[in-house]
């Protein structure tokens, strides 16, 4: 116990020390203006040839060469960056190990049991990458609403005679956040010699939007072929709006399957919790009998099946 209260104290020192000590909003304004140039300019090497600078994992260099070599480390930077969250690659791998090892030591002592320690020390350590995923979603929907006004500031511009990197740059200044961050980005690496064709490129591929996609798509058109790019940025904010209505409309139609699946997620563990804090033998044997642990493995295997099922059932795509 004395143990437990001094991790618990440690973590909280640490969460202090941590918000003390964060940077001010134009601290990290500055900050991510740096990186975002930082991540353009290129480096030549040893035989004069010019590579582009890779992001770094880690601000510690041998730590930042392991991770690159780690599987899936980049794609993991890359869900970083679509939370649109300061952590580095080094705290959440780290962050996320600890407490999985952490809880499943703590769990050790109630539960007597391996694969359960396991079960529920990798539950804890996926929480990290839940909680981006989460954010990850929403920052998504703020972007998908935002869009569609950006792309009508857009067609005014240019129907006011601006060209397509003023537009843009009006969006950055005029547009709120996420969609200002973003297209800020693509005017700064535009601005600093980056082809709009890869700009345009990198913005799709940090915000995997089908409408971001379109849009992409009709200003690299409009720049190879010429055309008029006011009417067919109109014609897409209008597609757009289309879609987020019909996007409503089908939340509003699958609303009683995903309340299901959140209940049937989430009443089994509230059940157990409770009836454990009433009486904790009474669901002792549950761990302790093997009978009791089969059971219990069939019911999280059945829990996962079902939540798989009824998601696949309300994931309509539009």
């Amino acid at each position: 116990m004395l143990v437990v209260l001094f991790i618990l104290v440690l973590l909280l020192g640490f969460g202090v020390i941590l918000w003390v000590l964060k940077p001010t909003k134009p601290e990290a304004d500055v900050q991510r203006h740096l990186q975002v140039i930082g991540g353009i300019y290129a480096t030549l090497d040893s035989e004069g040839n010019t590579i582009l600078r890779r992001e770094s994992l880690s601000s510690i260099p041998w730590l930042n060469d392991v991770l690159e070599h780690i599987p899936g480390s980049q794609q993991l930077r890359l869900l970083i960056t679509q939370a649109g969250t300061r952590w580095t690659l080094a705290t959440l791998i780290f962050g996320s190990l600890t407490a999985a090892a952490a809880t499943g030591w703590i769990v050790s002592f109630l539960v007597p049991a391996l694969f359960l320690d396991l079960v529920f020390g990798a539950a804890v350590g996926f929480v990290p990458y839940g909680y981006l995923l989460l954010k990850r979603s929403v920052r998504f929907n703020r972007f998908d609403a935002l869009l569609p006004e950006a792309i009508d500031l857009m067609s005014r511009a240019l129907k006011a005679g601006h060209a397509v990197t003023s537009a843009i740059e009006m969006v950055a200044q005029e547009i709120a956040e996420p969609v200002s961050g973003e297209f800020r980005i693509v005017f700064e690496q535009q601005n600093l010699g980056l082809p709009i064709r890869e700009a345009m490129m990198n913005l799709a591929s940090r915000v995997p939007l089908a409408d971001v996609r379109f849009l992409a798509t009709a200003i690299l058109v409009q720049k190879e072929t010429g055309g008029n790019l006011a009417e067919v940025l109109d014609k897409t904010a209008a597609l757009m709006r289309e879609r987020i209505r019909l996007k409503g409309q089908l939340k509003i139609y699958t609303a009683q399957g995903r309340l299901t699946g959140w209940l049937l997620c989430t009443m089994p563990f509230i059940i157990f919790s409770l009836i454990s804090l009433v009486n904790f033998n009474y669901e002792k044997r549950l761990w302790t009998d093997p009978i009791g642990l089969h059971v219990v493995y069939a019911g999280l295997v059945m829990m996962a099946i079902g939540v798989l099922t009824i998601r696949r059932i309300i994931d309509i795509k539009v």
